[in-house]
C-alpha cells in the first residue's frame, strides 16, 4: 500500500470521506463542522462534497447531540459526533456513560451502539481551564467504551476507519497539538486494531508508556537520553480500553524499569492502570527499580503559556524522571 505526507488533521478528514463513500449510513454531526469547517478545521470541505443531511451543523447542546447520534446508531446508522474540546462532552455524559456504554448490555445482546465520539484533547494552544483538560482516564473507566490515543496520521486514520466500523460506542482522543504533525499516511482504505499498543523505539534501560503528544516527547527524550548511555524503550499505547497489558508487560520484562508518562493529572491518571498491569504481573519479579509515573500537576490548566507548559510533562521532564529511574535500585 502506497503511502504519503498528510498531516494529522488531514488524515482524519480522509478517514471521513472514505467512510462516506463507502457506507451510507456514516454521517457527522457536530457544532460548526459544515460550513466552518470545524472548531480546528478538520472536517474542511467535507460539507461540500456529501451534502447537509451527511455533515450536520448542530444546536450548541452537546448532551443533545450526542442523544441524536446514539438515537441514531440504534437505528443501524453510524454516526461520527464531533466535540469541538473533549471537556465539552461533560454535558453529554448521560448520554455517552448511562446510554451507549451501557445498552447492549441491558438489553442482552439484542442492539449495539455503532457510534463514534471524536474529541480534540490536551493543552498547549493556551486554551485555559475549561478548554485544555486530559480526561481520557474518565472514559476509560466505562466498561462499554472503546477508548483511543492515536499518536501519529497512519494511526489516526486507521483508528478512526475501524472505529466507524465497529459495532460498539468508540471515543478518538485527537491531541490539538497534532493535528498538524505530518507524518507518512497509507492512501485508501485500512484499519489499525483498537486493541494494540505499538513499540515506537526499542531499549534495554528502562521502558516509558504513553500516548499521543506524550510519545512524541518520550522519543526526543529517548534521544537525548541515548547520548549519555540510557536506552529507552517507547510504547505507544494507542488505545486505553482495551489497554494492551501483553505489550506493557513484555517491555518491562526486559527493561526492568517502568515509567509512565501521561498528560493528565497524576492522581487516578492512566498511569496508576499501568503501573497496576505491571504490579499485578510477572513483570513485578523483573523490576530492578520502583515504577514511576509522570503526570499533569493537580491544579486546572493555567492560561499563562509559561504556566500552562509547567502544568503537564515536557520533554525535559521526561528525561530528567528517565535519568533517575535509570540510577533507582530497588
Amino acid at each position: 500500500m502506497s503511502s504519503r505526507e498528510l498531516s494529522y488533521a488531514e488524515a482524519i478528514r480522509e478517514a471521513l470521506a472514505i467512510a462516506l463513500e463507502r457506507d451510507e449510513r456514516v454521517f457527522l454531526m457536530g457544532e460548526d463542522i459544515g460550513v466552518y469547517g470545524g472548531a480546528f478545521q478538520v472536517t474542511g470541505d467535507l460539507v461540500d462534497r456529501f451534502g447537509e443531511e451527511r455533515v450536520m451543523d448542530t444546536p450548541i447542546s452537546e448532551l443533545g447531540g450526542a442523544g441524536v447520534a446514539v438515537g441514531a446508531a440504534l437505528t443501524g446508522m453510524r454516526p461520527v459526533y464531533e466535540f469541538q474540546f473533549s471537556d465539552f462532552s461533560m454535558l453529554a455524559m448521560e448520554q455517552i456513560v448511562n446510554q451507549a456504554a451501557k445498552l447492549r448490555y441491558m438489553l442482552g445482546g439484542a442492539v449495539n451502539v455503532p457510534v463514534v465520539f471524536r474529541m480534540p484533547t490536551g493543552s498547549g494552544l493556551g486554551g485555559a481551564a475549561q478548554h485544555s483538560q486530559s480526561i481520557e482516564a474518565w472514559y476509560a473507566h466505562v466498561p462499554g467504551l472503546k477508548v483511543v490515543e492515536p499518536s501519529t496520521p497512519e494511526d489516526v486514520k486507521g483508528m478512526l476507519l475501524a472505529a466507524i466500523k465497529d459495532p460498539d460506542p468508540v471515543i478518538v482522543f485527537e491531541h490539538k497539538l497534532l493535528y498538524k504533525m505530518k507524518g507518512a499516511t497509507p492512501e485508501g482504505y485500512y484499519e489499525t486494531p483498537l486493541d494494540r499498543a505499538v513499540v515506537r523505539r526499542e531499549g534495554r534501560d528502562l521502558t516509558i508508556v504513553a500516548a499521543a503528544i506524550m510519545v512524541h516527547r518520550a522519543l526526543e527524550a529517548a534521544d537525548i537520553l541515548a547520548k549519555e548511555g540510557i536506552e529507552a524503550e517507547v510504547i505507544d499505547l494507542r488505545s486505553l480500553r482495551p489497554i494492551d497489558k501483553d505489550a506493557i508487560v513484555a517491555s518491562v520484562k526486559t527493561t526492568g524499569r517502568l515509567l509512565a508518562v501521561y498528560e493528565g493529572v497524576k492522581t487516578l491518571g492512566i498511569g496508576a492502570e499501568i503501573s497496576a498491569i505491571v504490579a499485578e504481573s510477572e513483570a513485578f519479579d523483573y523490576l530492578d527499580a520502583p515504577i514511576m509515573r509522570l503526570g499533569g500537576v493537580e491544579a486546572p490548566i493555567p492560561y499563562s503559556p509559561v504556566l500552562e507548559k509547567a502544568a503537564v510533562p515536557q520533554t525535559d521532564d521526561i528525561v530528567a524522571a528517565a535519568r533517575r529511574l535509570a540510577l533507582t535500585e530497588v
